[in-house]
This record gives C-alpha cells, sequence and structure tokens, in this order.
C-alpha cells in the first residue's frame, strides 16, 4: 500500500491501540493463549501472525500475504497493509511497534475505528508469538521508513530504529519458536497450506503465497479465489457431482452484520457443511448455522408448495431432508462476535439468528423463483430424502428394537470386565480365526473382542436405513453403546480405545477404510475425539535357532539379519494374516500395550477429511486416480 493512502479516515495509528497487560505470564502457562505446546500450538503461531494480515485485508488495506518457511524452521510472514504504527504512544512513551509487540491486549482491534471487524487476537496474537519465540523480529514499512525491533523470548533488546528506505508499507514478522517451549519445532508445509487455502477461500481476491526454503527442491502454493465461497463450495463438491450447473451464492448487509451463504447439491446423501465467523471456522456452529438451516427447510417447504409439488406428501419436510447432499458454506463478518468457549467453537450472539435466516429466506426463495429447473432439481432431490426417511421409519424402528435397544450385547462380543470405559479397549478383528486368537491371547481385564463378519458396507454410497442394516456394522454400533445418526450419544461409548485389527495385505487396508469411513460419516465425534486406533501387526517373525524376533517392515527385518552373522539357520515368516499367528504372539506382537504399535487416527483438518473419503470411496473414478498417481511414492507394504 502507498503511504499517501494513510489518511485521517483509514488511519491506523497510537491513539487506536489500547494496552491491556504485559506477557511475562504467557511463557508460563503457554497453552492458556495457543492450545498446547505440541505440533497444534506451534503451527498456531503462525495463523495468529497472519490473522493480523487477515484482520488489515477484512479492512480493505491489504491485498497480499506471504508465508516463508526458512531454513532451521524459522518463519517469515509479510504484508502489503497499513504497517503496526510506529510513533510514540501516549501511555509507555515507547513506539507503539514495541507495545504491541509487548503487551498482552495491545491492538487496534479493540477500537472500532481501527477495525470494524476481526478474526485474529490483533495484538494479543503477536505479542503471544513474540512471547513463546526464541527470537523474533518486527519490520514495519511506513512513512517512507523501514523500522525494525528485534526481542528475545519477548524482551526488547533495543528501541526501535530506522534501518532503510521503504516504497510501500507493510508488516513484516520473522521469529524461531522457542526450544524452551514447544516439544515439536518443525512445521507441516501442508497444514499450513490447508489454513492459508481455507483463509484465501473467505476473503475474496486476497493473494496469500507459502513458500518452503527448507529443502533443494523449494515448495510453494499460490491461493487466490476471486469466486469466494463459491469458489470453496465448488472445491468441496470437486469429487462429488452436483445436480446443479452452478452454485447458489448469497450475499447481504443487515444491521451491520455482512452475510456470505454458497450452496450446491450434489447427487450423495451427506451433508457438509461449513461456517464460519470472522474467518474463524465455528465447529460447533451456533446462531448463525442455526439461522441457515431454519430458513433452508421453511424456503424449501414454501417452494414445494409453490410449484405444485406437495400433493404426495402428508406433512412438511424435516430438516434433514434438506440437507440431503448439501455442500453449503456460511461467512459472516460481526463487529462484536461472542463466542462460547475459548475455542471459539460456537457463536453465541442472538440476534445473528434472525438476520442470517432473513437474508437466506430473501436470498433462496428468489433464486428458486428465478431458476425453475434447477429449483425442481434441488425440490426432487429434497422430496426424494423425504421419502426414503418414511419408508426407512419401520426398517430403523426393527433395528432399534433389535440391537440397538436391548440390553444384551452381540453374541460374538468377548466383553472385559472392566467397566471405565476410558480403561477400556475393543478390538475390531477381521475374520474368525484373528478373532480367535485375539480373545485367547488377550487381557480380559481391559481388552474387549468382535470378530467381524459378514460383507462389509461402503457407507459413502448408501443411506443411513441400509448401514442400520448391514450384519457388519449392526454389531459395532450395539457394542460402542452410542447408537448413530440423530440418536448419537458420546456419553454411552463403552470404550475409549477403539482398535482396528486387520491384516498387512490389500484385503485389510479396504477393510480399514471401510470402518474408517463409517466411524468418520456416522461416528464423527468418536474420530474428533482421538478414540480410533490402527493396530499394526508385524510383517515378519525372523528366527534364529530359539531367539524370536519380530520385524515391522522390510527395513527392521534388515537391521535384525545384519545382527546375525550366520543365517544358514535363519527361519523368516512373513504373515499374511493376523490368523498365522498363536494366542501368545499376537499379544506380544499387536496387543500388548508394553510392546505394541499402534497408529491413533486424527483430524487435523475437517476439509481435507472429507474430500479424502470423497475421493476414496465415492464414484467418481478420475479424481481416484488422480489420488492414487499423487500419493503412489507414500504406499507401503504392498502386497504384490
Amino acid at each position: 500500500m502507498s503511504d499517501a493512502l494513510l489518511n485521517e479516515e483509514n488511519a491506523y495509528n497510537a491513539d487506536q491501540v489500547q494496552i491491556k497487560e504485559g506477557i511475562e505470564h504467557v511463557r508460563i502457562r503457554p497453552g492458556m493463549y495457543i492450545g498446547d505446546t505440541n505440533i497444534r500450538g506451534l503451527h498456531h503461531l503462525v495463523y495468529e501472525v497472519v490473522d493480523n494480515s487477515i484482520d488489515e485485508a477484512l479492512a480493505g488495506y491489504c491485498k497480499n500475504v506471504s508465508i516463508h518457511i526458512g531454513k532451521d524452521n524459522i518463519i517469515t510472514v509479510e504484508d502489503d497493509g497499513r504497517g503496526i504504527p510506529v510513533d510514540i504512544h501516549s501511555e509507555t512513551g515507547t513506539s507503539t511497534l514495541e507495545v504491541v509487540m509487548t503487551r498482552l491486549g495491545a491492538g487496534g482491534k479493540f477500537e472500532n475505528d481501527a477495525y470494524k471487524v476481526s478474526g485474529g487476537l490483533h495484538g494479543v496474537g503477536v505479542s503471544v508469538v513474540n512471547a513463546l519465540s526464541e527470537w523474533c523480529e518486527g519490520y514495519v514499512m511506513r512513512n517512507g521508513k523501514v523500522y525494525y525491533q528485534r526481542y528475545e523470548r519477548g524482551k526488547v533488546l533495543e528501541p526501535v530504529k530506522v534501518i532503510g528506505d521503504a516504497s510501500h508499507t507493510g508488516t513484516k514478522i520473522v521469529f524461531k519458536a522457542d526450544h524452551e517451549i514447544f516439544e515439536i519445532l518443525v512445521f507441516s508445509f501442508d497444514t499450513l497450506s490447508k489454513r492459508l487455502r481455507e483463509l484465501a477461500f473467505l476473503n475474496k481476491g486476497i493473494r496469500i503465497l507459502i513458500v518452503d526454503e527448507r529443502e533443494e527442491e523449494i515448495r510453494k502454493h499460490e491461493f487466490q479465489f476471486e469466486g469466494g465461497i463459491v469458489s470453496f463450495v465448488e472445491y468441496l463438491n470437486e469429487s462429488k457431482t452436483p445436480i446443479q450447473p452452478k452454485a447458489i451464492y448469497i450475499e447481504a448487509v443487515k444491521n451491520d452484520v455482512d452475510v456470505e451463504i454458497a450452496i450446491e447439491y450434489n447427487d450423495g446423501f451427506k451433508e457438509t457443511i461449513y461456517s464460519y465467523v470472522n474467518n474463524i471456522n465455528t465447529a460447533e456452529g451456533g446462531t448463525h448455522l442455526s439461522g441457515f438451516k431454519s430458513a433452508l427447510t421453511k424456503s424449501i417447504n414454501e417452494a414445494i408448495k409453490k410449484f405444485g409439488l406437495d400433493k404426495k406428501l402428508k406433512d412438511n419436510l424435516e430438516g434433514e431432508d434438506t440437507r440431503e447432499g448439501l455442500t453449503a458454506v456460511i461467512s459472516i463478518k460481526h463487529r462484536n462476535p461472542q463466542f462460547e468457549g475459548q475455542t471459539k467453537g460456537k457463536l453465541g450472539n442472538s440476534e445473528v439468528k434472525g438476520i442470517v435466516e432473513s437474508v437466506m429466506n430473501e436470498g433462496l426463495r428468489a433464486f428458486l423463483e428465478e431458476n425453475p429447473q434447477t429449483a425442481k432439481k434441488i425440490l426432487e432431490k429434497c422430496i426424494s430424502a423425504y421419502s426414503a426417511r418414511k419408508a426407512a421409519q419401520s426398517k430403523r424402528d426393527a433395528v432399534r428394537k433389535g440391537y440397538l435397544d436391548r440390553d444384551s450385547l452381540p453374541g460374538k462380543l468377548a466383553d472385559c470386565s472392566e467397566k471405565n470405559p476410558e480403561l477400556c479397549e475393543l478390538y475390531l478383528v477381521e475374520g474368525d480365526s484373528a478373532g480367535g486368537s485375539a480373545k485367547q491371547g488377550r487381557s480380559r481385564e481391559f481388552q474387549a473382542i468382535l470378530p467381524l463378519w459378514g460383507k462389509m458396507l461402503n457407507v459413502e454410497k448408501t443411506r443411513v436405513e441400509k448401514v442400520l442394516e448391514n450384519e457388519k456394522l449392526q454389531p459395532v454400533i450395539a457394542t460402542l453403546g452410542t447408537s448413530m445418526g440423530k440418536d448419537f450419544n458420546y456419553e454411552k461409548l463403552r470404550y475409549h480405545k477403539i482398535i482396528i485389527m486387520a491384516d498387512a495385505d490389500v484385503d485389510g487396508s479396504h477393510i480399514r477404510t471401510l470402518l474408517l469411513t463409517f466411524f468418520y460419516r456416522y461416528l464423527t465425534e468418536i474420530v474428533e475425539k482421538n478414540h480410533i486406533y490402527i493396530a499394526m501387526p508385524p510383517l515378519y517373525k525372523v528366527q534364529n535357532g530359539k531367539s524370536v524376533q519380530y520385524a515391522y517392515n522390510d527395513k527392521e527385518r534388515d537391521e535384525i539379519l545384519s545382527t546375525i552373522k550366520n543365517r544358514d539357520k535363519v527361519y523368516i515368516q512373513r504373515y499374511k494374516g493376523l490368523g498365522e499367528m498363536n494366542p501368545d504372539q499376537l499379544w506380544e506382537t499387536t496387543m500388548d500395550p508394553e510392546k505394541r504399535s499402534m497408529m491413533r487416527v486424527t483430524v487435523e483438518d475437517a476439509v481435507e477429511a472429507d474430500e479424502t473419503f470423497s475421493i476414496l470411496m465415492g464414484d467418481k473414478v478420475e479424481p481416484r486416480r488422480q489420488f492414487i498417481q499423487a500419493h503412489a511414492n507414500k504406499a507401503k507394504n504392498l502386497d504384490i
């Protein structure tokens, strides 16, 4: 930005920066500010600095943001906004740059004249990053000069000084995360890229560049979406088949709240809705999401009557009927959002429900009236969902009276004696043979075994009633105790470790993927709360006389063999299935908490997870082929 644009009307100066408190205690309790000191907290440092740049974009003064990951994991974030003020602050007698970098809560977001809306904790965020960095440097391009100050673990080393001339305005923050605070210091290019992509979707037209310079081959992504959240919805539906020619876009400002909504239906059965407030992902929803859902249901029911499609309907459609196969993004900008909880996961402003409801009603009604052909496709999709729900009701009731509501558990379940769910483990084992070995080898005190039998269902391609009827999934639902769908109750979960144990071959991988798809689509909270694990049985048994060792991959096998001088009597067995192990071997290698290896399933990025399941398990062949080609070099333990 040119300095000439910094006039009184858009000024961002010392008078608009309020001071709260120092940052000394941030180092004592960092989790209070960034969540944790593990990998998530580490990446949160970058998000906080980037959020300040996005605040400038929201205010209309920033068009470009760049993030560089340098050697030794040094992060540089630069924007072309107005630049942090550098004039002397009246309360401290020091440069405002120093105040913003070293005082908690010192930032322009606390004065409505500086920022109408703010997603990041402007001022709070960058000062926390400074406090948790081994060292940090601030560069401000403003007034035709480059201003500079350096800090170590939040402490100022010298006053702000001019180090050169500048032809534009902006801010550059460079920092190195502190090894005294963080357990992990290596940033993930992919993790950062996912969040930056999301921010580019939510802020139409902004250009965000990320460059990774740590390896010889430099990695780079540039994100810029002139379509904004319409592009976001189209991206989410890339691996699905939309039933409308283009996404519906609704935009309005009402009572000083900016509302943006993008909607596109596909021929699938799952709803995918993401809601945001000032660029913050409100994963738990809130009043804006409630207003959207209410308006959608009302508008669809009204349109069905207007189009004369209600003759065969006994009553109105319910909300779930109108959201089958729906992909939507709701993004609002609010001057004073009230969030529930420290994580900002749920919007609490009561007035927002009516605002979003009104905007959605007006926009969707207008679209359906002006686009009758598309409207009929959408309405017929919703009516089909209504009919399927009605037809499935009796099946659902029968299933509930069978497996889901009776006191007895599936006959093949070998339950554990422990009743505290936090101490209990459930092994889902493919096949009766491996299930039998697991039952004999387990610790009966805290390990339960459920052998799986019958044909595994791909839930990505089917409605819920088919899931409830499936002979392989029915006993899983009953054993877990939570039920599923609308009846899901997390508090009734009987095991806090659910371990999928399948053969280390192609069939085993397919079964794991099908089960993970089921858990993610229908028991999402169990996955999000990190209760799902993948057992890692060994691939090889290496026997040298009476000595027996196990290898979990080719490298471990070769390392074991390298320690054996005389290999004439070495016997190597490659396990094709879990059933080849006797109970003692299965316990020793795969079930003993002291020795076993397991992978915990986590969801770092919901958008990415949704897309991956759609690609791998959906109907479209071409996205799956592209995915396999792109990730073929990462494949392990191929059963060829």
